[in-house]
């Protein structure tokens, strides 16, 4: 299963959004900059913390147990934190990421690198409100970060804020005009407020960048689907699969679309649920408002 399945099903297994499965695969899709296998997580580190991540389990467990011991060794400690922190995201044990971070911003509090790193471990490890409030420390107005507020974008996804993630996109993009990532996770937003033909144009905007990573293309895949154009979807998903592997997907997505219907099976169930019409004369009861909550966290 490829990291958007995995992070998709993910979401849906949260129950964050209740108005759809096509909206909950594409709050799943939202991806905070450096989550999962990203190399370039921490703009602006110094030392060590530039080095680029494995890319096999392998290689990336030993990397992992490497920085472990460094991190043992005098805990809180910057390269060592941001580094033993990125091998934990990318072997998505975000919790204990968090608490790495979390350790080296109680040891510097104002280190704005270290608060950006532990902001994306908490959106990371689901801890969405506390993730804002430490993203939004961790630059200023003269020093912008544009992965940070990509990320607070994303975040913000997740909230329910739409309109404030995209302010944050866009002020991202005015910072690094065209970077694919910043575009993929706009897209995404238009299409959670149902501005299909908008996020699709944002999307392929993101595509076409040589920069492009498979995630960006999976976006587009994704958002083509629910407009129903599953043979472009397919064409797109082709870019990174087999054409197998990209039927495949394509299918699982139009399956969730087809199987979603919750507002149908809502509305359904409410029907059923209310009384019989009053007999002529007598007051008509008044039915409580239909009130849908997705789990905590």
């Amino acid at each position: 299963m490829s990291i958007f399945s995995r992070l998709a099903a993910r979401r849906l297994v949260q129950g964050r959004w209740l108005r759809g499965a096509a909206l909950a695969i594409l709050a799943g899709a939202l991806v905070p900059l450096g989550g999962c296998r990203d190399t370039g997580d921490v703009t602006g580190s110094i030392g060590a913390a530039n080095e680029t991540l494995p890319t096999s389990d392998a290689e990336l467990r030993a990397y992992a147990d490497k920085w472990a011991k460094r991190y043992d060794a005098d805990p809180g400690e910057k390269i060592a934190s941001l580094n033993y922190a990125r091998a934990l995201r990318a072997l998505t044990q975000y919790p204990q990421a968090a608490a790495v971070m979390q350790a080296a911003a109680v040891k510097a509090p104002k280190d704005m690198e270290i608060l950006a790193a532990y902001g994306k471990a908490l959106a990371d490890a689901g801890q969405l409100q506390q993730a804002a409030d430490v993203l939004t420390r961790s630059y200023t107005a003269e020093r912008p970060n544009w992965s940070t507020m990509s990320v607070q974008g994303s975040v913000a996804d997740q909230l329910g804020d739409h309109a404030g993630a995209q302010e944050f996109y866009r002020n991202a993009l005015k910072i690094a005009p065209g970077e694919p990532n910043i575009l993929s996770n706009l897209g995404l937003s238009y299409a959670l407020t149902k501005q299909l033909d908008q996020a699709e144009q944002v999307l392929r905007q993101a595509s076409e960048s040589p920069r492009a990573d498979q995630r960006v293309r999976d976006n587009l895949a994704l958002v083509l689907s629910l407009q129903g154009k599953f043979a472009e979807a397919q064409k797109v998903e082709q870019q990174d699969r087999s054409p197998q592997a990209a039927a495949a997907n394509v299918a699982a997505i139009r399956q969730m679309i087809a199987q979603s219907n919750s507002w149908r099976d809502i509305q359904a169930l409410d029907s059923k649920k209310r009384p019989a019409k009053p007999a002529p004369g007598a007051p008509a009861p008044v039915a409580p408002p239909l009130v849908i909550n997705g789990p905590a966290g």
